[in-house]
């Protein structure tokens, strides 16, 4: 957990968060807990037939490793809102970097927060999610 955070300043990074690489285990297990089958995620010959050299994991899971980059950093319970949109696709054996900074120190609603821009990554630097998440600073 943050250690500090009521002297947070904006451009302050939240530690990294790496994890991978990621495997077909790591995909059939995600489906399985999901629910999400997909065969792009799934099928090398159904992703082959779509066009694809193989399959990708499912942008959710890129989410889950950015929720527990932000819970890493402060409890859930001090989250109060976060998103992301999805730019790329994280590919079988790819690590996955996870990475937050700080861009804004405000109050709402009589509590301090910290909003945060948020994103993951792969090696070579492909950008796969991109948001921003915002934190109670207790």
């Amino acid at each position: 957990m943050a250690e500090n955070v009521k002297q947070l300043a904006v451009g302050d990074r939240l530690p990294p968060h790496l994890i991978g690489p990621i495997t077909r285990t790591t995909l059939a297990l995600f489906a399985g807990a999901s629910g999400d089958h997909n065969p792009i995620h799934l099928d090398i010959d159904f992703a082959k037939k779509s066009g694809l050299d193989d399959v990708f994991a499912h942008g959710m899971l890129s989410m889950a490793y950015l929720a527990q980059l932000i819970t890493r950093w402060v409890p859930q319970s001090q989250i109060r809102s976060w998103e992301a949109r999805f730019t790329s696709i994280t590919p079988v054996g790819a690590i996955v970097e996870c990475s937050g900074h700080v861009t804004e120190i405000f109050e709402a609603d009589g509590e301090k927060r910290a909003r945060l821009e948020i994103t993951s990554s792969v090696q070579g630097g492909a950008v796969t999610l991109a948001g921003f998440a915002e934190v109670a600073i207790k």
